[in-house]
């Protein structure tokens, strides 16, 4: 008994009495309700074999015996069989006075009921009330392991939707408290091994770190600690065997969206290089070298959705449209994981967005167009590029002249904003490292709006080929390619960039 109850617990105690008695054995309410039973699946009905009478039956008739006659035990013949029923004491009172209410231990056995097996069933009572009571503990546990869980990824949610203040309630009641600024990384763990790594992770940088279970994948953690800390990343990537960790560059707590991005995007590298771990070091974010005429481009692209008031009370108003949009460009459609809503609700709200923002969805040119103008309005205007004076713009002035969301200025048009001088030498650091076939490669999967099936049959070679070449095209670009988020809308962008440099030296 007290090894069972140590290993096996409810389900191996009840197992071993039913082996005992050579018949069935159970716990169930005072009604005649089953809660467990030997023999029963984990997930499976709570019933007894068809050669047993009337379980829920005997026991409710057993329950009013012990009632009426205040009796410690009840026993019933019935044919071939007895049946057995002991109330089970609870942890603290042994003794109690209620004890129709109380769980009971309910056995049937074969006649002649087997020398001794009244004694054992007696014994092995408070064992099993105390499995139960064990059992029950770890369930409350698991409860509020979810509910903190989920707590910690509502905040994450928060602070990549830009709502920082309501973040910083929310962490101010679950510690730490959220650090600023941050470096964010990701861990990809091995297996099952998530909670042990967290684990890992909370020990290495002794708890200042705030960590996240992915709610996307599975196999991933999310880490927001303070710049300046101990190399969690490096300890991590040590201790646990075959765990992957990418971090990104120092960015301020209201930039923890583009945080993320850059450590996904060297989590793909890490998985190519010994060590396991790379940190973030690339060309700065799009956004931040737009100037005031992407602003303006921006803005006016995306005052339909930010000014959307819904019908009904009950449909999705325009903050939970923009950050519906944020996750789709983000995760795909893993962002029903993200947003926790059904995949019908995610495509009527996307449908929604496109005929309010006038964009084609389906098209990677307009998917880049909308992250573009969400990442510009998520920065800070102070840290963008400013534009350069009347000598050293070559659009010859033509960004300066359109009044915010005027329908026919420059503001509206997007390789406006991408000719400018900035976003040009940008868009030369983003594809310095490919040339040649991986030039064409990288054009073609984009040209296929990032699909791989088209692209394999454009370059005629099959699709494990195409993705081999991607996968290539990663480690050279150091970023993700294949799996969200990725960088084809950055790579679409700078590729749009290089062709209206091209188109204007030929005009």
């Amino acid at each position: 008994m007290q090894r069972l109850a140590r290993n096996g617990g409810t389900a191996g105690l009840l197992r071993w009495l039913a082996g005992r008695a050579d018949g069935w054995a159970g716990i169930a309410r005072s009604d005649g309700t089953l809660l467990s039973a030997s023999g029963a699946a984990p997930s499976g009905p709570l019933t007894a074999p068809a050669d047993v009478p009337d379980v829920p039956r005997l026991i409710a008739e057993g329950v009013r015996a012990l009632t009426e006659r205040g009796a410690l035990a009840y026993s019933h013949d019935t044919g071939a069989h007895t049946v057995l029923l002991f109330p089970l004491p609870g942890p603290h009172d042994p003794h109690a006075e209620d004890r129709g209410a109380a769980p009971l231990l309910a056995v049937v056995t074969p006649r002649p009921v087997a020398a001794g097996l009244a004694t054992l069933l007696a014994d092995v009572l408070m064992p099993l009330s105390l499995c139960r009571e064990a059992e029950a503990v770890e369930r409350k546990r698991r409860r509020v392991d979810l509910a903190e869980s989920r707590g910690r990824e509502a905040v994450l949610h928060l602070l990549m939707t830009g709502q920082l203040s309501i973040a910083q309630q929310v962490a101010g009641a679950l510690r730490p408290r959220l650090p600023d600024p941050v470096r964010v990384c990701v861990v990809e763990c091995p297996g099952d091994s998530r909670d042990e790594v967290a684990r890992v992770c909370a020990e290495a940088d002794g708890g200042r770190s705030w960590i996240v279970r992915c709610p996307v994948y599975a196999r991933h953690l999310i880490l927001v600690s303070p710049d300046g800390g101990t190399a969690t990343d490096e300890a991590v990537a040590a201790l646990v065997d075959r765990c992957v960790v990418g971090v990104s560059e120092r960015v301020p707590l209201a930039d923890t969206a583009t945080g993320y991005r850059q450590a996904f995007h060297a989590l793909a590298v890490a998985r190519e290089v010994p060590g396991r771990h790379v940190r973030f070091g690339a060309a700065p974010e799009p956004a931040l070298v737009v100037g005031t005429a992407g602003r303006r481009w921006a803005e006016a692209l995306l005052t339909p959705l930010l000014t959307y008031v819904p019908r009904r009370a009950q449909d999705p108003g325009s903050q939970e449209l923009t950050a519906t949009a944020a996750s789709w460009l983000a995760f795909s459609s893993h962002a029903t994981d993200h947003l926790k809503v059904h995949r019908n609700t995610l495509a009527a709200r996307l449908r929604l967005i496109g005929e309010l923002l006038g964009l084609d969805l389906h098209r990677l040119a307009d998917q880049a167009a909308l992250d573009l103008a969400l990442r510009i309005r998520a920065t800070p205007a102070p840290v963008c590029t400013p534009d350069p004076g009347p000598a050293d713009d070559h659009t010859g002035g033509r960004d300066g002249g359109a009044a915010p969301g005027h329908a026919n200025g420059a503001a509206h048009d997007l390789d406006e904003v991408l000719r400018r001088p900035a976003v040009q030498e940008w868009a030369l650091r983003q594809l310095a490292p490919v040339a040649g076939a991986a030039e064409e490669t990288l054009r073609t999967w984009l040209r296929c709006e990032g699909r791989l099936g088209p692209t394999a049959a454009e370059l005629g070679i099959s699709v494990p080929g195409a993705r081999k070449r991607l996968t290539r095209l990663e480690a050279v670009l150091q970023r993700s390619l294949l799996r969200p988020p990725s960088a084809r809308y950055d790579l679409w962008l700078a590729l749009r960039a290089r062709e209206t440099a091209a188109e204007e030296a030929t005009s």
